[in-house]
């Protein structure tokens, strides 16, 4: 029976969260303005009272609203240039390597926007679950298509995703509360694992 792989991506095989490096990276003046217009709502974010996801749209949209996929496409492939290895734990990338791909599965479950994680999942060889940028017209519209990738949704994506296929055993890693339900839905999962 294969193994089944589920890794968070953001802190868990990553040292940074990639959605702040990205959006800095895409536009550093237009972040630094909207980084601090954001404040008082990442301020509530703390203390639990603004919607994450809610938080996370105004913020990628109020950088990228209005890009078109070409561009940041291109920009994502640059940022992924520069980025990788770096901005992974080693440890993780070897553990990645030495997975056996004849009898596993394995895939990046994020909130993270597909966007720019997709070329680090095409590097690692692995299917890609995230946040999904909503474009009309090939123009970014600052919404996502569907749900934000996180706590149980992350969990209903792996389930549409993998069907009515069987794993010997499913094997869940992350770093966050967000990653629990992941933790609950899999055999045996790991907590900060290569940290």
């Amino acid at each position: 029976m294969k193994k089944l792989y589920l890794f968070d991506f953001d802190g868990t095989l990553t040292y940074k969260d990639t959605m702040f490096l990205f959006l800095k990276f895409y536009d550093p003046a237009k972040f630094s303005v909207q980084f601090l217009k954001h404040i008082p709502l990442f301020m509530l974010l703390k203390l639990k009272l603004a919607d994450a996801e809610a938080v996370k749209k105004s913020f990628i949209s109020a950088i990228l609203k209005g890009q078109s996929r070409y561009q940041l496409e291109k920009k994502a492939q640059q940022f992924f240039e520069e980025n990788y290895p770096a901005v992974f734990r080693e440890n993780a990338l070897d553990f990645i390597s030495n997975i056996d791909r004849t009898h596993t599965e394995s895939y990046i479950i994020t909130a993270s926007l597909d966007l720019w994680v997709k070329p680090f999942a095409e590097k690692l060889d692995m299917k890609l679950l995230a946040t999904q940028a909503e474009f009309k017209n090939d123009i970014f519209t600052g919404n996502f298509v569907g749900k934000n990738c996180n706590k149980q949704e992350k969990v209903e994506r792996v389930k549409i995703e993998i069907g009515d296929k069987k794993f010997g055993k499913i094997i869940a890693f992350g770093d966050t509360s967000g990653d629990k339900p992941m933790f609950k839905f899999a055999n045996e999962s790991h907590y900060r694992f290569f940290h």
